[in-house]
């Protein structure tokens, strides 16, 4: 048991340090609509994150037989971070930021389906969670609960950590910072975006 804990210890850490489109929005979400729209970004998240770890394990060969549609998943995934990086570069508005703290309950859904599709539309999450759930295949199912619940338990607490953190330097911005916070973050989900339509589009034309 405690072999199948520092597994999932390490590979949940992994997950935390990692660097992406996610770790950006979340702290820009988290500024933006304090602790509860980043709460709510992250819930998404950690949506996509369970159903493909759960997927990855029991239905590896259907995991697999997704990955065969790579591309179109990456080009889809592109297509919504491109999106979201022009939303933010050029039509996101500002508002005061105690106004921003009194968020709707539409508004949670709209993070909340953000998280989910950001995350859930990234091959590189796919293929990271069926890439864990083969090396492990050998375990038996205790020791993959373990291992996988562990990572999963030490992402969240991560994000919680990046949201938290992320409200702290809220309080202490300016409404002309956290409009360069919004140009930059969508400047990252743009790049992150065209850099998977690259990746795409090089799958494509290598085999051709």
């Amino acid at each position: 048991m405690i072999d199948s804990l520092l597994k999932g210890l390490a590979i949940g850490l992994l997950l935390v340090i990692s660097v992406g489109p996610l770790i950006f929005t979340i702290i820009k979400q988290s500024i933006n609509n304090g602790h509860s729209g980043g709460f709510s970004f992250v819930a998404g998240v950690w949506l996509s994150d369970v159903i493909w770890a759960i997927l990855a394990n029991a239905f590896s060969a259907l995991v697999s037989e997704l990955l065969s549609l790579k591309k179109e998943i990456g080009f889809v995934g592109g297509v919504f971070l491109i999106a979201m990086g022009v939303y933010y570069l050029f039509f996101k508005k500002i508002k005061d930021i105690q106004e921003t703290l009194n968020i709707s309950a539409g508004t949670h859904v709209r993070l909340f389906s953000s998280g989910f599709f950001i995350n859930a539309l990234n091959p590189g999450v796919i293929a990271f969670w069926l890439s864990w759930a083969t090396a492990f295949s050998s375990h038996t199912w205790l020791q993959r609960t373990i291992i996988f619940s562990t990572c999963l338990i030490v992402n969240m607490s991560g994000d919680v950590f990046k949201v938290l953190l992320a409200g702290k330097l809220r309080n202490k911005l300016t409404r002309k910072n956290m409009v360069v916070i919004n140009r930059i973050s969508g400047f990252l989900l743009l790049s992150f975006g065209v850099a998977l339509m690259i990746g795409v589009f090089y799958t494509v034309v290598k085999h051709e």
